[in-house]
């Protein structure tokens, strides 16, 4: 599981514009919604910022994509201990730092090398540049918790630019 690709799914060709999309996620606690699995087709990548919850949520993701996860403060079944705490991935050239509290940081990613800071773990979705560094947090896509909305992310990385958005999911 350790930063391996999960499931099975098609290539992912370039788009006429040469974007490269990376799906992002985080708190799941344990649900995969039909609607979160919608709005993340197409990526290239799944990042799954910890707060798993449930080894099926990423066969699921892996269903539609490699799937690249860290462990989160409710991850502690067999399955999960085995995810790493951080991990640093690289998509189209930019070194992307992901882990599940930002507060655990501990680093300058600026000095690091790194673009982009991929986090969960507030459930408060966040796309905000700071010091050259991009920090995302995709916001919570499990059961609705804190009055906070239900998300997912995107990255879209083209040339050396990247840039995030959150997609608000549909709550039944």
């Amino acid at each position: 599981m350790q930063g391996s690709a999960r499931g099975h799914h098609a290539p992912v060709t370039a788009t006429a514009s040469d974007e490269r999309i990376i799906g992002v996620v985080s708190d799941t606690h344990g649900l995969l919604r039909a609607d979160a699995v919608r709005a993340l087709q197409g990526s290239e990548i799944i990042l799954h910022a910890g707060d798993i919850g449930d080894e099926s949520v990423l066969d699921g993701l892996g269903r539609i994509a490699p799937v690249r996860a860290v462990r989160g403060n409710i991850d502690w079944e067999r399955w999960a201990i085995v995810l790493p705490e951080r991990l640093s991935v690289e998509v189209g050239g930019l070194r992307m730092c992901v882990l599940h509290d930002v507060g655990r940081l501990g680093i300058d990613p600026r000095a690091a090398g790194y673009s982009v800071v991929v986090h969960g773990h507030s459930h408060q979705p966040r796309s905000e540049v700071r010091d050259g560094v991009l920090y995302f947090n995709p916001g919570s896509a499990g059961p609705l918790r804190f009055h906070m909305p239900v998300s997912v992310g995107r990255l879209v990385i083209q040339g050396e630019a990247v840039r995030g958005s959150i997609i608000e999911l549909g709550v039944a």
